[in-house]
């Protein structure tokens, strides 16, 4: 009893590094209850919160694996959901869109009324862009606007393409900066400029406040996009690809 205890104190000590952003020490936090467990039946919620930190660090092979760990060895887990969701995450960001694709349609399928069915569409219509699958992006994000015209989700909806008049305007494009000064974002703006790079700024307006995005480029071929990318990674930047 003493044990469950201190187990529950513990995994809420790694659950606060977790939410002031510090994955790292959250994931030690975690990795050292996991070496000292006795198969407690928090089990489940401690290896949710390991994949979810390695999945914010970065580390997709070993997030992977731990969602994969609960949805084998957790069937009836009360997280089984969450595992899904992040198993689709780690492909998403690690580039297999297909892959990704396939667990959120599972996890839509095992059950259409999940709580998490905004974060789903939107992941769908990411991952449809992100293949170059305009319909299966817009087909989703109508879904979102419909059934969830007040989720956080849309705020994010500035990262995706833009439709007019039923027209799809999607372009390929490097970003290589977000601020929330326009002064800092046209200094990166215009060193980008000054290298010779098609550097432009985005002015995104959201519920959170005014942003300014440093983008590069705009391509209908992502390839293109992914050739500016690795230059300028080669260079230092933070990048992304949008779509």
């Amino acid at each position: 009893m003493l044990w469950t205890y201190a187990y529950c104190l513990d995994l809420d000590k790694a659950k606060v590094y977790f939410l002031k952003g510090d994955y790292k020490a959250g994931i030690v936090e975690c990795e050292k209850l996991m070496a000292k467990s006795t198969h407690s039946k928090d089990d489940d919620e401690l290896y949710y919160i390991l994949g979810l930190g390695y999945l914010k660090d970065g580390n997709l092979l070993r997030a992977s694996d731990i969602f994969e760990i609960i949805l084998k060895e957790f069937k009836e887990s009360p997280f089984k959901e969450e595992a899904l969701l992040g198993m689709g995450d780690s492909y998403l960001l690690g580039g297999d869109f297909q892959k990704a694709q396939g667990y959120y349609e599972d996890l839509i399928k095992i059950n259409p009324r999940t709580k998490l069915l905004a974060q789903l569409y939107f992941r769908l219509s990411q991952a449809g862009f992100k293949k170059g699958d305009i319909r299966q992006g817009k087909e989703y994000l109508d879904k979102l606007k419909r059934g969830f015209p007040l989720s956080p989700e849309l705020k994010l909806e500035a990262d995706l393409p833009i439709f007019q008049d039923g027209v799809s305007e999607i372009y390929y494009t490097v970003q290589v900066g977000s601020f929330s000064k326009s002064a800092n974002a046209k200094n990166l703006m215009q060193a980008l400029t000054k290298k010779g790079y098609a550097a432009y700024l985005e002015e995104v307006n959201s519920p959170g406040g005014t942003s300014y995005k440093v983008r590069v480029g705009k391509s209908r071929f992502r390839q293109e996009a992914q050739d500016i990318e690795r230059k300028l990674a080669q260079e230092g930047y933070p990048t992304k690809i949008f779509p």
